[in-house]
C-alpha cells in the first residue's frame, strides 16, 4: 500500500474525531488528528518577553516545546496546576505546541451533522471556537487549533507567536 493511501485511510479514521478536555467547568474538544500526545504537567522553563498565555518551553525528549495556557489565552483567570492538569501536546501547521489543560476527559466521535456553527457573540474566545459538538444533552466546545497560534485573534493580526522573535 503507498503512503499517500495509508496517510488518507489513516485521515478517514481520524474525521469526526475529537480529543475533549475540560476548563474550569466547560468542555472543549480539538481534532484527534492534531494531538500528538499527552503528558503531565513538568517543569516549564520562563522565556522573557512573552504573552502571560506562554508559559515557556518544555524540554520532550530532547525536543523543545513552547507551552501555552489554555485559560490564560482564552482571558481566564490563572489557576494553580494539579496532578489532574495535563499538556496536550499538538501539531499545528508543523509547529508544535503543549496546551495546557485543566484535565483531559476522552476521545468522542462527533459527526459533522452534530456539529453546528458558534452563536455571533461579542467575546473575544468566539474567535478560537469553530464549532458546537452536540453529544447528548452536553455540548463540547471545539477549538480551531490553528488560531491559538494567531497573535491578536481578537483583532484580526494575523502574526504567528514565536518564542524568541
Amino acid at each position: 500500500m503507498s503512503v499517500n493511501i495509508q496517510e488518507e485511510l489513516e485521515e478517514d479514521t481520524q474525521k469526526g474525531k475529537f480529543l475533549t478536555f475540560i476548563m474550569g467547568e466547560d468542555f472543549y474538544g480539538i481534532e484527534i488528528n492534531h494531538v500528538r500526545e499527552i503528558i503531565g504537567i513538568q517543569p516549564i522553563t520562563e522565556v522573557p518577553d512573552q504573552p502571560e498565555y506562554l508559559r515557556g518551553i518544555i524540554n520532550l525528549r530532547g525536543k523543545i516545546i513552547p507551552v501555552m495556557d489554555i485559560r490564560l489565552r482564552f482571558g481566564k483567570v490563572f489557576m494553580d496546576y494539579n496532578d489532574r492538569t495535563c499538556i496536550i501536546v499538538v501539531d499545528i501547521e508543523n509547529v508544535s505546541l503543549g496546551l495546557i489543560v485543566d484535565a483531559v476527559s476522552e476521545v468522542l466521535s462527533i459527526p459533522d451533522t452534530e456539529i453546528v456553527a458558534p452563536p455571533e457573540m461579542n467575546k473575544g474566545g468566539h474567535n478560537f471556537i469553530k464549532g458546537i459538538g452536540k453529544v447528548g444533552s452536553e455540548v463540547k466546545l471545539l477549538l480551531d487549533c490553528k488560531t491559538l497560534l494567531v497573535k491578536g485573534a481578537w483583532d484580526g493580526n494575523e502574526q504567528l507567536d514565536t518564542l524568541g522573535g
